[in-house]
């Protein structure tokens, strides 16, 4: 009776030992599910940031390319309108000079010479008023100066189309030229206009807070963000001949996105 009643109390903590460790066993089988699927979540929520980020990435870079081909477009635009308006130019030049070849007779020389120049100035007018509106005041008025000469007596006709080809010629000169001069804008703000050519009119008030360009495909001035302001401040300063030449930092626009900055 005693070894039965001894086996019954070794079997019984036997038993109890395997509970025991099996419960152990157990509990960490379920820890380390548990460490298991927290690193499946995390890892997943790791990789939905990562997706989100290179989603991001991507739709910055198809913005900036497209920004870039627009400005290449402009570019381009610009170009042909520059190489249009020198074959104009380079045209009534070749003209001129085969007028100056023909003239036998100041009297011959009128009936063909004045209509062409009286035609030249009319160009020169619309040229001036489709143009971004550097100077405009200043141009216009060689404009209307040629034209009062067309009926003075006090013009030969040599004189008239030499004026003629002198206006021209200030005008061809603009396209390769940098310069910048104080004018008001249209609301009356005196301001520093910096020109680039014949393609780019940039104005910064005279505090050198505000700046702006001339947007030709709305016919407007318009302001730029602040963050243009050191650059086109040191490029009117270098127009102006205050500092070393270097446009290298000037933003150049498209008439599409430069409002957007």
């Amino acid at each position: 009776m005693l070894n039965q009643s001894i086996n019954k109390q070794t079997m019984s903590k036997i038993v109890t030992l395997l509970l025991l460790t099996l419960v152990s066993i157990v509990v960490n089988a379920q820890q380390q599910l548990n460490t298991a699927v927290q690193v499946v979540v995390d890892t997943n929520n790791a990789s939905a940031a990562t997706q989100t980020r290179i989603d991001s990435l991507n739709d910055q870079t198809d913005e900036l390319t497209a920004k870039y081909r627009n400005v290449l477009n402009e570019i381009e635009s610009l170009r042909e309108y520059n190489k249009q308006l020198e074959a104009v130019v380079n045209d009534q030049r070749a003209q001129i000079v085969s007028i100056e070849q023909q003239m036998t007779s100041l009297e011959q020389t009128n009936r063909g010479v004045v209509p062409m120049i009286i035609e030249m100035i009319d160009s020169l007018g619309q040229l001036v008023e489709a143009d971004i509106p550097f100077l405009k005041e200043e141009r216009l008025d060689r404009v209307a100066e040629l034209e009062g000469m067309i009926g003075s007596q006090a013009y030969t006709t040599s004189e008239l189309y030499r004026k003629v080809t002198e206006a021209y010629g200030i005008e061809l000169d603009y396209g390769s030229t940098v310069e910048s001069y104080q004018d008001a804008l249209p609301n009356g703000k005196e301001v520093d206009f910096l020109r680039v050519g014949r393609t780019t009119l940039i104005y910064q008030t005279l505090n050198q807070e505000v700046s702006g360009w001339w947007n030709s495909s709305t016919g407007q001035f318009e302001e730029l963000d602040k963050r243009y302001n050191a650059e086109i401040k040191e490029a009117i300063r270098i127009a102006k001949k205050q500092a070393s030449p270097d446009l290298t930092g000037l933003p150049v626009f498209a008439a599409d996105n430069a409002g957007g900055q």
